[in-house]
């Protein structure tokens, strides 16, 4: 099985690379000015610095130097980033003589700086240019893309994939049909196209939860709604963007976007949860927070586990496997709330209310929700987020059904990191189960919150936590 590997996003590096390039640019002006402070007037000089950096950063987007493409070619890196720098010196010579105050941008404080601007973006190219060369080493480059589908469609897809050089490296193809004959099951082809054919769309959601897969490009026939609709349904679960290949003859979806993957459109059906930016905003929310936080209660955490420990025997941390991002198995921690002897680690048994095989001291922990705070050890570990859907036991029950049976297509909440409190919590669905209605609530706001994420969000759910979400007629 291949390693599962994380594939950098261009969208991130293409951004760091251009607040690089404007650090670099703004702080040589800063330093040229100091080394030649006796000449020039520090004030206007410092406008045409930040005027400098502005249009650098915007002759470089208009020179190419922030395509994808020319990161891995160093003489075209350095060749493009030049020649946006020569063009922002020459419009900023123009203003020198068009506006009398601009005329500070002459002097040899503007060579140096000329010079040393263009010395560290050059430097900042060569290592990025290395750092290219070692991530297409370690097979980080190239979104890593499935094919659902092995008909007339898919195959054009994958023929004009092949005529072209692409960033794209097609994993397999996966059709639930491919080995069906007359309603027969079939001897599974091989490949298609010369692709490997790996299964089904059964296939797909399993190794995707096992590798990294990007995108999922659907080239199904658009007329053959059964398929199109059982496909997408399935694929809606899985934490990847769902592309889908119109086919000639067609489709009306609404009001739709559209992806220009490898010089073909596609349209937009699904899109990860969170990605580039959205995802480093929430990992360093979960991190930084997640670390004060932890170091703020680490008191009160040592004085329960001390409490817990004179309370019953057995020991002070509670350890349950539970379903995390993309239905990878984690290992939880709680404080411990039950006699060690009645332990439940699969959650096979409700907790009901007045349960007698809580503490006494569990009780209260339970009622609370201070059995919980050992979760930021898994926030800072990267396994939790501190705010997401919650994460469930393997074995817990709405009445008498497993969750992912009481409810069609549960797995699409394992989109994101399960969180130590969420949008259903806050909002009162929180608890035991004893019914199928009870979870399809907190599952549809988990949903909720999965398509409405931003930062606000999370910090409303965090005040409205804090405010009252810890206790409830729910919590026992």
């Amino acid at each position: 099985m291949r390693q599962k590997v994380k594939t950098i996003s261009e969208s991130v590096v293409k951004h760091v690379v251009a607040a690089a390039d404007a650090a670099a640019v703004f702080g040589a002006g800063i330093v040229a000015l100091h080394w030649d402070a006796s000449s020039v007037d520090w004030r206007l000089a410092g406008l045409v610095v930040l005027l400098g950096t502005v249009l650098a950063v915007n002759f470089l987007h208009l020179a190419g130097a922030y395509r994808f493409n020319v990161f891995s070619r160093i003489e075209s890196g350095v060749g493009r980033v030049l020649l946006g720098w020569l063009c922002t010196f020459g419009v900023l010579f123009l203003a020198t003589r068009l506006f009398e105050p601009v005329t500070e941008a002459d002097g040899p404080w503007a060579a140096a700086w000329f010079s040393g601007a263009f010395a560290l973006m050059g430097v900042g190219r060569f290592v990025l240019w290395r750092r290219m060369l070692a991530w297409t080493r370690a097979g980080r480059l190239g979104e890593i893309v499935a094919i659902v589908g092995a008909g007339p469609v898919a195959q054009r897809l994958l023929r004009s994939l092949a005529a072209r050089p692409s960033p794209l490296r097609v994993l397999g193809v996966y059709d639930d049909e491919v080995g069906v004959c007359d309603g027969q099951a079939a001897q599974l082809p091989r490949s298609c196209m010369g692709y490997p054919i790996r299964g089904t769309i059964d296939d797909l959601v399993s190794e995707a939860r096992q590798q990294h897969i990007d995108t999922v490009l659907v080239a199904l026939p658009l007329n053959d709604d059964r398929r199109l609709v059982e496909a997408l349904n399935r694929l809606c679960q899985l934490p990847v963007d769902v592309r889908l290949c119109p086919d000639a003859f067609g489709l009306r979806l609404g009001q739709v976007r559209a992806s220009h993957i490898a010089g073909h459109t596609f349209l937009n059906v699904v899109d990860r949860p969170l990605s580039g930016w959205p995802a480093i905003a929430k990992q360093i929310e979960d991190r930084v927070l997640g670390a004060a936080i932890l170091t703020l209660i680490s008191p009160l955490m040592l004085a329960i586990a001390i409490m817990i420990k004179l309370d019953s025997p057995g020991p002070v941390l509670f350890r349950q496997k539970r379903y995390g991002f993309n239905n990878q198995l984690i290992e939880v921690f709680k404080f411990r709330s039950m006699y060690t002897h009645m332990t439940d680690h699969n959650a096979e048994q409700l907790t009901q209310r007045n349960d007698p095989r809580i503490t006494r001291l569990g009780a209260f922990l339970r009622r609370t929700s201070l059995d919980e705070l050992p979760q930021f050890i898994n926030v800072v570990r990267g396994e939790m987020s501190i705010v997401g859907p919650r994460p469930h036991a393997l074995s817990a029950k709405a009445g008498a059904l497993l969750y992912q049976d009481a409810v069609k297509y549960y797995d699409a909440r394992h989109r994101v990191k399960p969180g130590i409190t969420g949008w259903a919590q806050v909002n009162g669905w929180r608890g035991e189960t004893d019914t199928i209605e009870q979870i399809r609530k907190r599952v549809e706001h988990d949903l909720y919150y999965i398509e409405h994420w931003s930062i606000l969000l999370d910090l409303k759910i965090i005040i409205r936590t804090i405010l009252g979400g810890f206790t409830g007629r729910h919590a026992f």
